[in-house]
C-alpha cells in the first residue's frame, strides 16, 4: 500500500521532512514505525518514545495498534494542549 505521511513538530523537525509518500506493508501504526525505524536512524529518533505520539489516519484521531487497511494519510504529531 501506498500512503502519505505527515508529520508536526518536533516529530517533522526530527525526521526533516513535514510530509513523504512512502510504500509499505504495515498493518498498523505501530508496524508502520518499526518499519520506518528500521530504515533510518532519523525515525528512531522521532519514534524512540510513542507514549509522547499520537496518530491521525486519513484525519480522525486513532490509536497505534489500529488497522491501517486503506488509509491515505497517516499523520504523526505530539499530544495537543490548550490555549
Amino acid at each position: 500500500m501506498t500512503v502519505d505521511l505527515v508529520y508536526f513538530a518536533w516529530v517533522r523537525e526530527r525526521i526533516g521532512v513535514a510530509r513523504e509518500t512512502v510504500t509499505t506493508t504495515a498493518r498498523t501504526p505501530a508496524d508502520l514505525i518499526a518499519e520506518l525505524s528500521a530504515r533510518d536512524p532519523r525515525y528512531g529518533a522521532a519514534f524512540g518514545d510513542v507514549s509522547a505520539l499520537r496518530v491521525a489516519i486519513d484525519q480522525e484521531l486513532s490509536d497505534f495498534d489500529t488497522p491501517l487497511e486503506n488509509a491515505k494519510e497517516v499523520a504523526f504529531f505530539p499530544p495537543m494542549t490548550g490555549g
